[in-house]
This record gives C-alpha cells, sequence and structure tokens, in this order.
C-alpha cells in the first residue's frame, strides 16, 4: 500500500477530510472480480442511461464496491466514453487497502478511486452501478441501502443493482431512479449459446427477489412463464438459441408480461420487464 510519511494514503485522504468526513457506510464484501465479467450490464446502461448521460452537466457515474481489483471500473469508462467521451467514472470501495491498490489504474479526471460506501462519498453521480454487493448482505439491509444510494444521486439519475455469475455469461439487475425507494424494471441478462434454460436465472435475481422464487410470488411465475416459452420454443433451437429466445420473449410479452424493451434487445440476450409486483 502506498504510504506518505508513514501514513497510507486512504488515511491521509481521510486525515484532509477532517473531522465533519462521512463514514463510509456498509461492509467489506469478497470483492471477487473478473476481466469482461460486468459486459452485460455496461452495454444495458449505455443503452437505458444513455440519456442521462448525454443530458448531465458532470457526467459522473460510479463504479460502488468495484472489488479487490479496479478492472470493473477501468472497462466501465471505457465502455461508457462511446456513450459521452468526457464521461467520469469514480471506483468507491469501503476497504482502504482496495483503494490504494487502485490508484496505479486510475487515470484523473476520467477515472479515479476513492473510499467510499452507500453514501457515495458525498457525491452526486447520474448512474451508480452496484454489482454483486449487496448480495452477500440479508435481505432486511437491501431497501435502506437502496434508499441511500438513491437519495444521493444528481436529478434525473439511475441505480443499477445486480448480480451475474463469475464470468458475466448470466445475470440480472434492478433499476431505481432519482429518490426511489423501490425499482422501476428487472432486467435479466444472459450469453444465449451457454442458456440452458431460463431457470437459472433464478440464481442470479437480485436479492430483494432471490428468496421470493417461490409459488405465489410474482418472480416465480415470471420465471417460469419464461422458462415455458422457451420450452415451447425449442422446435426454432436448430436455426440458433437467438431465434428460440426472440420467440421465447414473444411469448412472455403475449402472455401479458410488461416487457418494456424491443426485439433489438432481445436479440442481446435481454429482456426487461416492469418490476414483478402484481
Amino acid at each position: 500500500m502506498a504510504r506518505v510519511d508513514g501514513v497510507s494514503l486512504p488515511q491521509l485522504h481521510d486525515r484532509r477530510r477532517g473531522e465533519g468526513a462521512v463514514k463510509p457506510q456498509g461492509e467489506i464484501t469478497r470483492g471477487t472480480t473478473n476481466p469482461n465479467r460486468l459486459r452485460r450490464v455496461d452495454r444495458w446502461i449505455g443503452w437505458w442511461c444513455g440519456r442521462a448521460l448525454a443530458d448531465a452537466t458532470d457526467p459522473l457515474v460510479v463504479d460502488l464496491g468495484y472489488g479487490a481489483t479496479p478492472i470493473t471500473a477501468v472497462e466501465l469508462r471505457a465502455r461508457l466514453a462511446r456513450v459521452r467521451a468526457d464521461v467520469r467514472v469514480t471506483g468507491l470501495e469501503i476497504d482502504p487497502a482496495r483503494v490504494a491498490a487502485a490508484q496505479v489504474a486510475a487515470d484523473p479526471p476520467g477515472l479515479t478511486f476513492a473510499r467510499g460506501g452507500f453514501e457515495l462519498a458525498g457525491l452526486r453521480p447520474v448512474v451508480v452501478r452496484a454489482f454483486n454487493v449487496l448480495r452477500q448482505y440479508d435481505e432486511s439491509a437491501v431497501p435502506a441501502a437502496w434508499t441511500t444510494i438513491t437519495g444521493n444521486l444528481a436529478p434525473g439519475g439511475w441505480l443499477i443493482e445486480g448480480t451475474c455469475d463469475e464470468l458475466g455469461r448470466l445475470g440480472s439487475w434492478a433499476t431505481l431512479p432519482a429518490g426511489a425507494s423501490t425499482p422501476v424494471t428487472l432486467t435479466l441478462a444472459a450469453k444465449l449459446s451457454t442458456l440452458e434454460s431460463p431457470a437459472t436465472f433464478a440464481e442470479r435475481l437480485p436479492k430483494a427477489l432471490i428468496h421470493r422464487n417461490v409459488p405465489g410470488e410474482p418472480v416465480y411465475d415470471l420465471l417460469r412463464t419464461l422458462d415455458e416459452a422457451w420450452r415451447h420454443a425449442a422446435p426454432l433451437a436448430v436455426f440458433g438459441a437467438r431465434q428460440r429466445w426472440l420467440d421465447a420473449v414473444s411469448r412472455l410479452k403475449a402472455a401479458g408480461w410488461p416487457v418494456l424493451d424491443r426485439p433489438v434487445r432481445w436479440r442481446l440476450g435481454e429482456v426487461t420487464v416492469a418490476w414483478p409486483t402484481r
């Protein structure tokens, strides 16, 4: 860890902030990460949050809980630069050692790293990506975390919170606007060539839903309907997994589920629906 006069950089930063410094809110997570693990959600953020980034006076994005290495923040900055060239990404971690280790990847002002948690270190970002963070908390802690984060977003901002597998082939995420306490959408995304069944999304649902995948709950009905549609579309597998997925999502929509995106997104292995509460 880098040190100045025997003091670590994160400690020095905290001292300079003074007695009024905001204590990071949250717990240190396992920090597991891999290159390209978050490519699916990054691609989706560029689409869903593109207008908010384009209109922002300060196009600041926070990668909350980036993990043991800074690679996901580096990749996020590169991907969103295609949407807005002057986008700024700040990676926040509670663990001072992770913040110090990430400084070698910093490229100010476009990419910086700092210590912070759900309070966002006093920043007011347009977008917060919090991935594989709340998965390690109790479900009861999720609403308060959501409210704290969205309360610190810039007007018109978005929180994207979810989880994925270790290689990023399967994931899901909730989307909350600034000031909200509950999500407005749920997105499911997969690498279609490796998708055996939509039922496997159950393993990677956001923390708020993962324990609610039981009969009688809306998310259970959603996954069951999508899985049945996938099975009905099995004959189309001869034309490829993409054609099968397109048909399955079409069936999901025809069954009355509020699908919010269009086939151009479905072709990427995605489907976004209104947050399942019916």
